[in-house]
């Protein structure tokens, strides 16, 4: 017992002798995101994401499509249902419908896929692109913290996140 403590004696203070790093809030840094911005929005993109934003503050809600609560691909689904274009329920069913488009050329209405598992590339989160300018892609989705949202793709979680984007217009 008498070698005991002093060892322990010696963890506890080399333990408390550590550097300590300063950590910077790098979470807001921005990324650009290069688009071609000539390409005018179609109308019936441009009312499915007006129809979209009415949900903005909705809670999220596993399985949701109503505005008692909702998921990401429930918004995508409600919004083009709402229009008349008939879609996937599920994001895994949703990654795959449509054609695949390069980021540079993403438009109002495209839809923007996410891998938002720690160590996975695997597509679980979508959105629908809101506004297109120089520099930025914004886009509606449905947040299981903060419910539905509008996000920046220049923001440093979703520019690592992003997967694919896919026009289904």
């Amino acid at each position: 017992m008498k070698r005991i403590l002093p060892i322990l004696f010696l963890l506890l203070i080399v333990s408390n002798c550590k550097s300590k790093k300063n950590y910077t809030n790098k979470e807001k840094q921005s990324h650009t995101v290069k688009v071609n911005t000539t390409a005018e929005p179609t109308e019936e993109a441009e009312t499915i994401v007006k129809f979209a934003k009415k949900f903005e503050g909705t809670r999220y809600k596993y399985g949701g499509t109503t505005k008692r609560g909702m998921d990401c691909s429930g918004l995508i689904y409600t919004s083009f249902k709402e229009h008349d274009i008939s879609l996937p329920r599920t994001t895994s069913g949703l990654k795959s419908t449509g054609d695949w488009i390069d980021v540079k050329e993403v438009n109002v209405g495209d839809l923007l896929f996410f891998a938002t598992k720690k160590n996975n590339r695997n597509v679980n989160h979508v959105g629908i692109v809101t506004n297109v300018r120089t520099g930025n892609v914004e886009f509606i989705h449905a947040s299981s913290s903060k419910g539905v949202m509008i996000s920046s793709l220049a923001d440093k979680y979703w520019y690592f996140a992003f997967v694919q984007a896919r026009r289904v217009l």
